[in-house]
């Protein structure tokens, strides 16, 4: 057995660590799979692209939700952005717990 040392953000690590023990799996396991899964995938098992749509912030993020309201208020057609994130959010923790 080979030890690999890797340097990772400890938010992702928590994050990572919380959602592997939901899944009955340690750090060290899930990296084994990614790493067998790369190996007979032939590559990156899951797409690799650049986000459409990113924020920095929340601040950010409000700013463009703002914009949106007011897209919509001149006239625009569509969902309330608030909403819409509020909505969002709810699922989000669903997932997380």
């Amino acid at each position: 057995m080979a030890t690999i040392n890797i340097r990772v953000d400890e938010t992702v690590k928590q994050q990572a660590t919380a959602l592997f023990e939901d899944l009955g799996l340690d750090m060290s396991t899930a990296l084994n799979l990614f790493l067998r899964q790369a190996i007979q995938y032939g590559g990156i098992p899951f797409e690799i692209r650049k986000p459409r749509w990113v924020v920095a912030s929340d601040e950010e993020l409000i700013a463009k939700l703002r914009e949106a309201e007011e897209h919509k208020e001149g006239g625009a057609t569509g969902v309330d952005a608030f909403e819409f994130m509020a909505e969002q959010r709810k699922k989000y923790e669903k997932l997380s717990r």
